[in-house]
């Protein structure tokens, strides 16, 4: 099941996708509700959908499809770690990395739909984009072990971790961040292909999706979920060790190897492709997860910023 959510005349709908059609399901359905029925109840759903509504896909504008109330973002690419590290010089891979697959947390309330626009961040001029699988944990999990994990991973879709690259780079220096260089937007979508649409695709617990990412139409990146290291079981069983995550929660990859702007510089020690601006349409396409395409847009009107503080003596 591809389950969508999406607008018709204002009002926000859930529906699945059926031959490049949105199909409506009952009202007062939600999106977890669906996903965590048995698998022969939801078939017998998505087969009586779209009674009341059906439209091209093209005709409606999709919502994230799920309101998450935490989202963790992984680094769950070795590849795409080092090319980092070696942009700032590193000798490789910290050791921390290898023993236990680390996270951030994000802002829930900057979640954007699959193909809405996205106001830059003020005061940044280095903007950049993360290509990444999000995955949405079903149901509440406390202590869960790596082999029941996946039972608790109800489907995925496309993520993007857009950054401001100056603001991340200068708010971690001081040993904490990214915060501002984060939270103004992060893309979710296009929908939710549930896990059991991609069991034929996973080998060694790992997604095997072919991963892309383009600029105003010129592909700039290329890889593969089955590179990924750590894998989604791991991430929840590691994420839920003495601690909940909820159901409808994100736990996000973290980029793929050559998904950003940032590692392609820190490889090649130039800023080509250059940063986005304002206009740049950033499109990212993931085998049996479907396609986000956003256009960044002038910043939106901000207060003045926080005034900084005098250096005391101590």
């Amino acid at each position: 099941m591809k389950l969508v959510r999406y607008e018709h005349h204002g009002f926000p709908l859930l529906g699945v996708i059926s031959h490049d059609q949105v199909q409506d399901l009952p009202l007062g359905l939600d999106a977890l509700t669906v996903l965590n029925m048995p698998l022969a109840e939801r078939n017998l759903l998505e087969a009586q959908a779209g009674r009341r509504h059906r439209a091209p896909l093209g005709s409606v504008r999709l919502l994230p499809p799920i309101e998450p109330r935490a989202m963790r973002d992984f680094v769950a690419f070795e590849r795409h770690i080092a090319g980092m590290k070696q942009g700032e010089g590193a000798a490789g891979v910290p050791d921390a990395w290898y023993e236990a697959p680390v996270f951030l947390f994000m802002n829930p309330w900057s979640v954007v739909g699959a193909e809405d626009d996205v106001p830059a961040p003020p005061d940044s001029s280095v903007l950049d984009f993360e290509l990444e699988i999000a995955a949405i944990v079903g149901r509440t999990a406390h202590n869960v072990g790596e082999a029941d994990a996946a039972d608790y991973i109800a489907g995925y879709c496309i993520m993007n971790d857009w950054s401001a690259r100056d603001l991340q780079s200068r708010e971690m220096s001081v040993g904490l961040g990214p915060s501002k260089g984060k939270d103004f937007a992060t893309t979710i979508g296009p929908w939710i292909t549930t896990a059991d649409e991609l069991e034929d695709r996973t080998v060694d617990g790992r997604l095997a999706l072919e991963m892309s990412v383009s600029i105003n139409g010129v592909e700039v990146g290329r890889d593969s979920s089955a590179n990924m290291s750590w894998t989604f079981s791991q991430l929840l069983a590691h994420a839920s060790r003495a601690a909940t995550v909820g159901a409808g929660d994100i736990l996000a990859s973290g980029t793929c190897s050559g998904g950003s702007l940032g590692e392609i510089w820190a490889r090649s020690g130039k800023r080509t492709p250059p940063p986005l601006v304002p206009g740049d349409v950033v499109t990212m396409q993931i085998e049996g997860l479907g396609r986000i395409s956003n256009r960044l847009v002038e910043p939106q009107p901000a207060p003045e910023r926080v005034r900084p503080l005098e250096r005391s003596n101590t």
